[in-house]
């Protein structure tokens, strides 16, 4: 498959993950590198991304995402902390709950151990919340993967609780709090505290007593779910990364439609999934009566 046949499959939603193309990519990994990169640098503009995402239906910022990742290409690197600074509505419509999901790994396989890019982001008060911990998430992944040591990034959390993180968005400080329990920080629970006492951190994503409780597990058990935890990985095969989204799936029931008229960008392609009731927002309650919002309960 000729590259500019494999840029074709890759720009248009059509129902389909496009599996023969992807794997052509991967064959002709040199050649389609600056092809992939230039996509990418076009979402960054924030005007081509707005008239991109105003036809609907644009894909191919994700196989190009994804496949940068694969590929640990570290000129994407730039480019997808530039994209993290769009509006929060573009991001959404653009990327949905890969921001969420999957922007965290796919910045950790590219960054090349260089961190700068990922502190730019977690510190940026205009940037949007979830992608903020999504950069978070990502400096959790390199610990995970043995690409950091959890001393080097706790470090940088301690900085965060000691005035890097200048704002009060509880959903960056809730995250904060996670991130630091999940590798083990019973040197930063006097910080945890206060964050609590301050009102800074969201009791119904993560409260002072499940962190004491994760805390007393003890170091060996922290990291042992941490290295089991498969939100923590690098991407290394964009198939398995993409395929399984249900959106590709074919629902024999549904009458066909123009792709205008589905406009499953943002019904169904943004998501991952097939949305079959109306969709739950990241910070609304979870519909489980946990008392958690949806992000960190059902919606993980």
């Amino acid at each position: 498959m000729e590259i500019e046949e494999i840029l074709e499959e890759f720009a248009w939603f059509d129902g389909k993950f496009k599996r023969e193309a992807v794997e052509a990519a991967v064959a002709r990994r040199d050649e389609i590198i600056p092809e992939l990169l230039h996509v990418l640098e076009k979402i960054a503009d924030p005007e081509l991304a707005a008239g991109l995402d105003a036809d609907g239906g644009y894909m191919a910022h994700l196989y190009a995402m994804f496949l940068l990742a694969q590929f640990r290409e570290t000129r994407a690197y730039p480019l997808l902390v530039k994209i993290a600074l769009l509006p929060s509505d573009l991001l959404e419509s653009l990327f949905g709950d890969c921001i969420t999901e999957s922007f965290g790994s796919v910045l950790a396989s590219v960054c090349g151990g260089d961190l700068e890019g990922i502190h730019s982001i977690i510190e940026n008060p205009n940037a949007d919340e979830w992608v903020r911990g999504s950069a978070l998430a990502a400096l959790v992944t390199l610990v995970a993967t043995g690409l950091k040591s959890r001393e080097e990034i706790l470090s940088y959390f301690a900085s965060l609780f000691h005035g890097k993180l200048t704002d009060r968005n509880e959903i960056v400080w809730s995250d904060l709090v996670v991130y630091s329990t999940d590798l083990y920080a019973p040197e930063l629970l006097g910080e945890i505290e206060q964050a609590y006492e301050q009102g800074l951190a969201d009791t119904s994503i993560i409260t002072l007593n499940d962190v004491k409780r994760d805390l007393a597990q003890g170091e060996e058990w922290a990291l042992a779910r941490l290295a089991a935890d498969s939100h923590r990985r690098l991407v290394d095969d964009t198939v398995k990364a993409m395929e399984w989204w249900a959106s590709f799936k074919e629902d024999e029931t549904r009458r066909p439609q123009p792709l205008e008229a589905l406009n499953p960008w943002r019904d169904s392609i943004d998501t991952g999934y097939k949305r079959i009731a109306p969709k739950i927002g990241r910070n609304d309650p979870c519909p489980c009566a946990s008392g958690k919002k949806y992000k960190k309960c059902c919606g993980q």
